[in-house]
């Protein structure tokens, strides 16, 4: 989540919906004559995961992990709406992410984490809850939804699923699957694992061979000029922010003075409380409060206040430690 799992993950982003849902038991397929066939059982986790594992801290799989999770479907790629708040920049930990506006052709290699019963039941990006046992997982910059195929590349296994939300915003993850998506690619004893991502269209076949030398892959989606582009524009947007300025804030904390971590800025305030819920959970050892602040068309997510610079350059480092990005500064 912005699994923050990050996981929403962004989210991939994440406000809470009530209460996590309960952990549902997954259907049992019809087999062959209408008779209902058993489901297989489904393996406990056997290793126990090290410190920066794969899934969140607290998190992890549920307490009762039920039966069947092999025989859960792929998801089916289709044409979906998008989620217009799901569209628009935003920056996240002084990364700028520019997401994809439309379906398009999109393949890179990377480490893939998971999220489970920590977020389970949560709200995603496109306003669902979300469901550890459903095929899905989150990104940073996929269209929202959408539908990709991910390969573990180390067993060639692969499987389909839906992007519903932002994350994971860890700098050595490419995306966070849900539990059941990590379970199918062998990834939950490990807890991460490297893996391509290739972006589906609905309706075309994809190159799903790994060793395939023919026909030609599909040129990779490239992000960065936009982002150099959101880049100019936010610096130009965040100057007077920096500074001792705050004038225009909407929020609690344009009343307090101190040091303040900016966490993340968004053009939309759906997408800023998602982020939000995300890290309120993931960084959950967190003593300050969290604040959306509105000005100038873009909420930012702010952290503190702090008595001095020095107390907020540990907290950032903190954070640097646990994610991989360093927050910016705000004085007010």
């Amino acid at each position: 989540m912005i699994r923050l799992a990050l996981a929403a993950s962004f989210a991939f982003l994440l406000a809470a919906c009530g209460g996590p849902g309960p952990l549902r038991e997954p259907a049992a397929e019809p087999g062959k004559g209408g008779a209902a066939r058993t489901p297989t059982p489904t393996k406990k986790p056997t290793a126990v995961l090290k410190r920066g594992g794969g899934f969140y801290k607290d998190d992890g799989p549920a307490d009762d992990i039920p039966d069947g999770l092999e025989d859960i479907p792929d998801a089916e790629p289709k044409w979906e709406p998008l989620h217009k708040p799901a569209t628009r920049p935003y920056v996240v930990l002084g990364k700028e992410y520019v997401p994809n506006t439309s379906v398009k052709p999109y393949r890179t290699r990377g480490i893939a984490s998971w999220y489970g019963k920590k977020f389970h039941g949560q709200k995603t990006s496109i306003g669902e809850p979300y469901d550890m046992f459903a095929m899905t997982a989150a990104h940073t910059t996929l269209a929202l939804p959408s539908y990709a195929r991910v390969t573990n590349v180390q067993t060639g296994k692969s499987v389909v699923v839906r992007i519903t939300d932002r994350g994971p915003f860890h700098a050595d993850r490419v995306i966070d699957l849900s539990y059941t998506a990590a379970y199918k690619l062998g990834l939950i004893n490990g807890g991460s694992g490297l893996v391509e991502v290739e972006a589906i269209i609905p309706g075309e076949t994809t190159t799903t061979a790994y060793a395939q030398v023919s026909p030609p892959p599909r040129p990779i989606a490239t992000e960065t000029d936009d982002i150099e582009q959101l880049a100019r524009r936010m610096a130009q947007e965040e100057r007077p922010v920096q500074t001792a300025t705050m004038a225009g804030m909407s929020g609690d904390a344009a009343t307090q003075k101190g040091v303040y971590l900016q966490l993340g800025a968004f053009s939309s305030a759906e997408n800023a409380e998602n982020l939000k819920s995300h890290l309120q959970r993931e960084l959950d050892w967190l003593s300050e409060p969290m604040q959306v602040n509105a000005g100038g068309g873009i909420h930012r997510l702010h952290l503190g206040p702090y008595a001095s610079r020095s107390e907020a350059e540990k907290m950032a480092e903190k954070i640097r430690l646990a994610l991989g990005y360093r927050p910016t500064f705000v004085t007010r």
